[in-house]
């Protein structure tokens, strides 16, 4: 008992002298650059899983004993290390890492941003999270140059976005950018408050480590990782009110009578007969008043992180709900991420990546399909074509039908509120990674991922629609997507110092298999509107239904070379070669290699002691990449089904849709870049200068040599035939303006040109498409044409009014003019003769959607605890096609107030507007080709940090409260709703691979107007 007695009392000793050898150190980290506090700075005890992290204000405490090692730590500046004697107030002043400087993510790797030889852009995580946005592409608007970002249909509940990065790469394949995630390629965007960096790969040498898949760019996303500390646990709530930010302004009733009985007038003139007065309905209706109500959004995300020496966490979930301001459509999903990565020796580190999500959209229909027959047609435009004098409901409560003008449609109240579209989709993806260092400069690392996509859409139109599913007793559509695809990498990285020179060797192999289905069916004839689309089986009539399944794997071999040397001289080769079975048999694999060179001159003895310039290099980079965008078997000889009949039986059959072409191969991107990267007084002013040069060769079009006798009822027979080329410059420049110990000041700007042209085509001849309505009667709105622009208008020149008498020369006007008709060019033939009449042969080009230049111009300011952003995105130079207007302008729908008061008519003669009711016939003419420059107030935030002093008392490490507006105030001269025009024309769902018809306005979901209240508390 006595010795137990005393090895207690030597234990219990030694307890509380190591006890009260354990003390806390308190202190303050800012940066030696601007002695600003540093949040987030990572504390930690060298050797132990004991850490913390600053608060807003820089402060920090931790528990010690003497003789442990501090460690402080943040990206971007340089790690610095306190050994613990009997300190109790540590106060630290991290330097700028000017050897590191800031780390950027490429391909299978990172480097440092001075080490950089391509073109690549950076997006930090506070300008993705500047305001609330359904998906992080959005945020991207305007915040890196040479990037174009634009929702498929305005402010529509989620609506899919499209970015292209320097132009239109190509024609019939897509030019979007290929979204690589945490390492797994062709992923979806996370949200963006999980998003940590963001990088976009521009140039050939920066993307051709993706081979065939990266001639439009390639954006890199790192989500969030735990840290080594304690545990941090972040809330952020956002609720924002929307409304429409323009409506067009159409004329009441009493107004439209009028303008209704000069149109039956004025053609009762033309056709020599006696005019019917309208006759005035009892109503007043507003039917955009109707639709359009006030939006709303919610946003949460819960989040938690941390970690030892040893394993490190981040997991998040979000809710989103957004109503749309118009009735009847909304947005709902649930996402969840999180990342685990496992320290298990020195050699071995796993880890782990889960994203999953559950959307529910219900869209009211929007984008016309240009449908006249039964009455179809999106709330949008029927919001303007139908008569205002007409009430929504008869006496009878029943909905009314009885527009008065034009096609019968049905009533956009009852569309909007009755027409169910309801898109249900899941994701999910998993990928885990092992990294194992072989020796000391030679490490392996293998990537397994997984992914699916499972998209339910249903649509039913209901009986009560009288004109498009009363006389079929409804109609049910419903269709299932999947898609999942299965990715292995693996690669061998190496990096040795030799000499002066680092060295950097990677080499690896990728397989991806990526599977698609579908299934479609139709009914119609249903004995109750009940059970929406969910009772195909009681329908009177099922149509011919569709399936399908689609299979396309990838096998690649890619290998990189990266030589600094001196830190003066850099160079980065690399080559990819991929093999795809969506190409044919002859084709199948591809080499994509580039090479590029950076000099550092700034280091050089001439320059490295100068005071004023603290950073210039010279880039220049050439590579080939591709874009393989086809479909699984479109260089197969295939047959289509037919059914026909046979003694009155209906019996299968099928047809040849199109002959085998075994040399179908990808296009090919053919990239030069020049770059030059300029930093003054410590980088106060920083400077990148991009050219860029990108000639697309072996155009994937459709094939119109192949004569019609053959016997072939495919329309898109695919040939390698044709060559696009894009020419631009871009611009950045950040500058620190002031910074103090209470006030900073930044500014970042952006300016991107590009311009592109057809070089060649088919048979060198010019390609004619259509982007107009079906009951526009047109074939012909845009075209391509060798040495022209991409998806230039394509119509009339209009050059004024007719006022009666003879024409002037050279002008001519439809078949039955009279005075206060729209006059348009003559265009001579061969001879030099004018035949004064409009025909096929007078239509040209006659406007072009492609801007000149894109820019974006941010301002942040912060002052103690307070900070404001102030954003500005534009567009300059490129038109605008307004086939609302041609509707509207036509006489059978609903008009502006603006034309029908500056109409010709016999006692205003001086005006450009022609007369209403003229027989123009919905003319696709240059009348209608609009200005599209514009600039806008995207984005207004101002923050507030609650003191630290405050927030400790309730055990709370920040909160902070910002409000912020978007979309603001818009400067343009266009008369449309939004100079983002997004129409893609009938018959798609979407204009996410619609490289040609641009710049067209019907019918879109209005961009919308946000005020938004957020708040976000760390714990």
């Amino acid at each position: 008992m006595k010795k137990l007695l005393i090895i207690a009392v030597a234990l219990l000793c030694q307890f509380t002298m190591h006890a009260q050898d354990s003390y806390a150190v308190s202190g303050t980290v800012v940066s030696a650059d601007n002695s600003q506090p540093i949040p987030g700075v990572s504390v930690l005890v060298v050797g132990t899983s004991t850490g913390a992290a600053t608060d807003f204000d820089g402060k920090y405490t931790i528990n010690v004993s003497s003789g442990d090692v501090l460690q402080f730590s943040y990206i971007g500046f340089a790690t610095q290390t306190v050994n613990i004697t009997n300190q109790t107030t540590i106060d630290i002043s991290l330097a700028l890492d000017n050897a590191l400087e800031e780390i950027v993510v490429v391909g299978y790797g990172s480097r440092r941003k001075s080490d950089i030889t391509g073109s690549v852009s950076s997006v930090k995580s506070e300008e993705l999270n500047a305001f609330p946005v359904l998906d992080a592409a959005q945020a991207l608007q305007g915040r890196a140059a040479g990037v174009v970002v634009q929702s498929n249909n305005g402010g529509e509940p989620g609506a899919p976005i499209n970015i292209k990065i320097r132009g239109n790469t190509s024609i019939n394949a897509s030019s979007s950018p290929l979204i690589v995630v945490d390492g797994f390629v062709g992923a979806s965007f996370p949200q963006a408050n999980d998003i940590e960096s963001m990088e976009i790969l521009k140039d050939a040498s920066a993307t051709a480590i993706y081979g065939s898949r990266g001639s439009n760019g390639v954006v890199l996303v790192t989500t969030k990782k735990g840290k080594s500390g304690k545990l941090s646990v972040e809330f952020n709530t956002t609720y924002a009110v929307q409304n429409t930010s323009n409506r067009i302004d159409l004329l009441n009733a009493d107004e439209f009578a009028a303008y209704q009985n000069d149109v039956r007038t004025n053609v009762a003139i033309t056709n020599n007969e006696v005019a019917i007065p309208y006759s005035q309905g009892p109503a007043n209706t507003d039917w955009q008043d109707l639709i359009y109500k006030s939006g709303s959004t919610v946003n949460h995300q819960l989040s938690f992180s941390g970690g030892s020496d040893k394993i490190n966490f981040y997991a998040s979930a979000n809710y989103f709900k957004q109503n749309g301001i118009i009735i009847n459509s909304d947005f709902e999903r649930l996402t969840f991420l999180s990342n685990v990565d496992a320290q298990v020796s020195d050699k071995l580190k796993l880890g782990l990546n889960l994203f999953g999500s559950r959307g529910t959209k219900n869209g009211a229909t929007t984008q016309s399909d240009g449908s006249v027959s039964g009455g179809a047609d999106d709330v949008i435009t029927l919001a303007m074509r139908y008569a205002p004098d007409q009430p929504i409901f008869e006496n009878d409560l029943s909905y009314n039908f009885g527009n008065t003008v034009g096609d019968p449609v049905d009533n956009p109240f009852a569309v909007a509120t009755e027409r169910i579209d309801e898109t249900k989709t899941d994701n999910f993806r998993a990928n885990f990674y092992a990294n194992y260092d072989i020796f000391k400069n030679l490490a392996f690392k293998t990537t397994l991922g997984f992914s699916t996509e499972n998209e339910n859409r249903g649509i039913y139109l209901p009986s009560v629609l009288q004109q498009t599913a009363g006389g079929i007793a409804g109609r049910a559509i419903v269709e299932y997507d999947k898609e999942t695809s299965v990715l292995s990498e693996n690669y061998l990285t190496y990096k040795n110092k030799i000499g002066k020179g680092d060295l950097t060797l990677l080499a690896g192999i990728s397989y991806q298999n990526t599977v698609s289905e579908n299934f479609y069916s139709e009914a119609t004839g249903f004995l109750s509107d009940a059970f929406s689309f969910y009772a195909l089986g009681s329908a009177t009539t099922i149509l011919q239904p569709d399936s399908s399944i689609q299979e396309v794997v990838i096998k690649s071999q890619f290998g990189r070379v990266n030589y600094d040397y001196d830190d003066r001289y850099l160079l980065t080769a690399t080559v990819r070669r991929d093999g795809a079975s969506n190409f044919a048999e002859n084709e199948k694999y591809a080499i994509f290699p580039s090479a590029a060179l950076g000099w550092r001159i700034s280091n050089e003895k001439f320059l490295i002691d100068s005071e004023t310039l603290s950073n210039l290099k010279l880039r220049a980079s050439y590579g080939l990449t591709g874009n393989p965008s086809i479909g699984a078997y479109e260089s197969l000889a295939r047959f289509e089904p037919l059914y026909a009949s046979n003694n009155g039986e209906t019996v299968s059959a099928i047809t040849p849709e199109q002959p085998q072409n075994p040399n179908l191969k990808w296009e090919t991107s053919y990239q030069t870049n020049i770059g030059l990267d300029l930093g003054f007084l410590s980088n106060k002013i920083s400077l990148s200068v991009d050219y860029y040069n990108i000639d697309t060769k072996d155009l994937i079009l459709t094939d119109n040599s192949i004569t019609e006798y053959l016997g072939y009822t495919g329309d898109d027979i695919l040939a390698n035939v044709g060559e696009i080329n894009n020419e631009g410059l871009e611009i950045s420049i950040n500058t620190r303006n002031i910074t103090t110990d209470n006030f900073s000041w930044t500014t970042d700007f952006n300016l991107a040109f590009n311009k592109n042209k057809v070089v060649s085509l088919v048979n060198d001849a010019d390609l004619f498409f259509d982007a107009t309505p079906s009951y526009f009667s047109h074939d012909r709105s845009y075209v391509l044409r060798e040495g022209e622009e991409v998806g230039l208008f394509w119509g009339y020149e209009y050059v004024g009014v007719y006022q009666g008498g003879d024409l002037p020369q050279g002008t001519a006007t439809l078949a039955g003019a009279v005075a206060g008709d729209p006059l348009f060019k003559d265009i001579a033939d061969e001879d030099g003769n004018f035949d004064s009449t409009v025909t096929e042969a007078d239509r040209t080009t006659i406007g072009n959607p492609n801007p000149d230049y894109t820019f974006g111009f941010s301002n942040n300011f912060s002052y103690k605890n307070w900070d404001l952003s102030i954003f500005f995105q534009g567009s300059q130079g490129g038109e605008i096609f307004n086939l609302t207007n041609v509707q509207l302008f036509n006489g059978d729908a609903n008009t502006t107030s603006d034309y029908y008061n500056s109409a010709w008519t016999p006692t205003n003669t001086n005006t450009d507007t022609p007369r209403v009711g003229n027989n123009s016939n919905r003319e696709i003419s240059s009348r209608f080709v609009e200005d599209g420059s514009y600039i806008r107030l995207k984005n207004v935030a101002i923050g507030y940090n609650l003191p630290s002093q405050l927030t400790e008392r309730i055990g709370i490490e920040n909160i902070r409260f910002s409000l912020s507006a978007q979309n603001l105030l818009t400067f343009t001269d266009y008369s449309g709703l939004d100079p983002e025009v997004n129409y893609f024309g009938s018959g798609g769902d979407n204009n996410t691979s619609q490289n040609t018809a641009q710049g067209f306005d019907f019918g879109n979901y209005p961009t919308v107007r946000s005020v938004n209240f957020s708040v976000n508390c760390k714990f």
